[in-house]
């Protein structure tokens, strides 16, 4: 368990390094920013969504 936890949290990091390269992630049509004055909320909608579907179909082909 302990070696799967340490593995995950090394492909996560490998993502962040690796995601200012990609450049469409964080920049779908359905990634909301609100900018106020004093406040910036960002909402990657649509490139969690993407994240999921790609994240769903390798643990159903690895999972057999």
């Amino acid at each position: 368990m302990l070696i799967l936890l340490g593995v995950s949290i090394i492909l996560i990091g490998l993502f962040f390094l690796l995601g200012e390269k990609i450049p469409w992630i964080g920049r779908l049509p359905g990634d909301f920013i609100i900018r106020k004055k004093n406040f910036t909320l960002y909402f990657p909608l649509a490139t969690s969504i993407i994240i999921s579907i790609i994240l769903t179909l390798l643990f159903t082909l690895f999972r057999k």
